[in-house]
């Protein structure tokens, strides 16, 4: 969080949102206990703000599991946001025609600020590559969707960034710095980033960034293939050329709508 904005936020709606936040794929029920100890929250401060979001629907207790799981009221949040983007209208079937022809994945991705997440996917019939779900978050630093999202912000934004992660994690921003030389190098030879394994050893993937922010979002397509797939041998003689196009077939689109 930018300290500079840090004084112009509600600390209330700061704190539930950071209990709703402790929430992932990995993290999908949390105890009382976990809850406390993942935000820091006094006993009774996280008790009323759980109090509070469980009457909103948007977290509940599982009698069950005997934690707290995410409410179906998330579900109504995050709804008007995937159905303002038209761009996975477009993209969707182009999407799935390139999955089947690499027998792979692609992936579409937007971002703003810090967050970056997962809002396409389509799948070819004999992809073997992992599934993630509509709306995860995807790392910046270890994928190439990242490092291509990087590289479409603005310079100060994404300096800020690094030095956030320097402050952390000066070897993983030193990391970072160098695949984003890489990526730099890539985008003006090939036209696209490449992952480099940092995150999946057992996947290769490239990402293509769009040409310009849309509405102040960056988007990212990317291909996934696993590195015995006979296709990922031709990842960036193939897989690399057909993902631009694709991407510039988008673009095009969007220009003739009025939707962009």
């Amino acid at each position: 969080m930018n300290t500079e904005d840090s004084g112009k936020l509600v600390a209330a709606l700061v704190r539930g949102i950071s209990v709703l936040q402790c929430f992932s794929n990995k993290h999908q029920e949390l105890s009382a206990r976990e809850l406390m100890d993942m935000t820091g929250l006094p006993k009774p401060t996280l008790f009323r703000l759980i109090d509070t979001l469980c009457e909103l629907n948007l977290m509940r207790y599982s009698e069950r599991l005997s934690k707290y799981v995410p409410g179906v009221g998330l579900l109504n949040l995050s709804s008007p946001v995937l159905a303002r983007m038209h761009m996975r209208q477009f993209a969707r079937p182009h999407m799935q025609e390139l999955a089947n022809h690499l027998e792979g994945q692609i992936q579409l991705a937007v971002g703003h600020g810090r967050q970056l997440c997962l809002v396409e996917l389509a799948n070819g019939l004999t992809n073997k590559v992992f599934l993630p779900e509509i709306g995860v978050h995807i790392s910046l630093s270890r994928t190439a969707t990242g490092r291509a999202y990087l590289l479409s912000l603005p310079e100060a934004e994404r300096e800020a960034f690094i030095a956030e992660l320097q402050a952390d994690d000066p070897a993983r921003a030193q990391q970072l710095r160098e695949r984003l030389d890489d990526a730099r190098r890539d985008l003006a030879e090939h036209g696209f980033c490449r992952s480099h394994g940092d995150l999946h050893r057992e996947i290769q993937s490239i990402a293509v960034p769009m040409s310009t922010a849309k509405d102040g979002e960056y988007w990212v397509f990317s291909v996934s293939l696993p590195i015995y797939s006979p296709q990922s041998r031709a990842l960036e003689s193939d897989a690399g050329p057909r993902l631009i196009t694709l991407v510039r077939l988008v673009e095009g689109m969007l220009g003739a709508s009025s939707l962009s």
